[in-house]
């Protein structure tokens, strides 16, 4: 069996534990326009770390300066240890990259793709493995034309993971996927990082970030606004919780009594509840104490896109 990533390094260019990303002050400027304004993370050793934010934050840029793929304007930055500007054939050596707009010939096969790959790589895997790990020798034949976003993005993975990269930069994996295929996609990024690669996703779904990642950076016009496990994100935004039920003449002033209530407000026989702590177990208790038993009983609880909202005042989505 092919050794895995963690199995094949050894010593302190290789040590699976620590710090992999390290970036202080990093700045990259077009002219007047400046992409990334003094951005500062952390990547540890056999993490998937996320960079969350909208469209234009500057998130694609930072990780093209990691890769070497653009030379930063100013700040230090070390992948492996390695100056990504200075040892830039080195560096891409030992990562593995899936780029926003990755794309290939239409009538490319996959095998003809994976074996394309390989060729550059003293140390590629076996290019009948890669097709095994990663599902595609049913499709060995099939033009990448051919194939659906899902697959398209199997096939990017395993390209990625070609030379048994000890960093995986994956950007925007999932954009155009549809639910299913992205949770599979999901599934894939999670092996890569149990295989022993440490994963940096670019993404701009919210939902992904906290399903994927042990931390997420939040980047906001070029800058990283906090930093953190997503629980921790959350708790440190101290977004309310929400409780929403259907109540025909509900009695506002009484449930605004409720423990832990804030505000209640209402829309037609629509109710909403803001609040804190147990807010949920409270306002059911106290409906149910009048006999109210609405079907539609919801809580809400506070996501990286509250965090965002709170720590921006803009919507993550727009």
């Amino acid at each position: 069996m092919h050794p895995t990533v963690a199995q094949r390094r050894s010593g302190p260019a290789g040590d699976t534990t620590g710090t992999v990303v390290e970036v202080t002050g990093l700045r990259k400027a077009y002219g007047d326009n400046v992409a990334v304004d003094g951005v500062d993370l952390e990547v540890r050793a056999g993490e998937i770390f996320g960079l969350l934010g909208p469209n234009g934050a500057g998130k694609t840029t930072t990780v093209e300066c990691l890769q070497g793929l653009r030379r930063r304007s100013g700040g230090r930055v070390r992948v492996l240890g390695l100056d990504p500007d200075a040892h830039g054939d080195q560096l891409r050596r030992r990562t593995g990259s899936q780029l926003q707009s990755s794309a290939l010939p239409d009538r490319l096969r996959i095998g003809e793709a994976l074996k394309l790959f390989s060729r550059t790589h003293d140390d590629a895997l076996p290019v009948a493995e890669l097709g095994r790990r990663w599902g595609l020798t049913e499709l060995w034949g099939r033009p990448f034309a051919k194939l659906s976003g899902g697959q398209q993005q199997r096939l990017f993975i395993a390209l990625a993971l070609v030379n048994q990269p000890e960093v995986v930069f994956f950007d925007e994996l999932t954009t155009g996927l549809d639910p299913q295929a992205r949770r599979a996609t999901w599934d894939l990024v999670r092996r890569v990082r149990d295989d022993g690669a440490t994963v940096v996703l670019v993404t701009h779904f919210m939902e992904e970030a906290e399903n994927l990642c042990d931390r997420v950076a939040i980047v906001d016009r070029g800058r990283i606004v906090v930093t953190g496990t997503p629980s921790e994100l959350v708790q440190r935004a101290r977004a309310a919780r929400r409780v929403t039920f259907t109540w025909p003449d509900a009695d506002l002033a009484w449930l605004s009594r409720v423990p832990e209530v804030e505000s209640v407000t209402r829309s037609g026989d629509a109710v909403e509840v803001l609040g804190g702590g147990a807010l949920a177990v409270h306002t059911a208790a106290a409906l149910a104490g009048r006999g109210v038993l609405p079907a539609d009983f919801r809580t809400h609880y506070p996501n990286l896109e509250d965090v965002f909202l709170s720590l921006t005042g803009r919507d993550l989505r727009a």
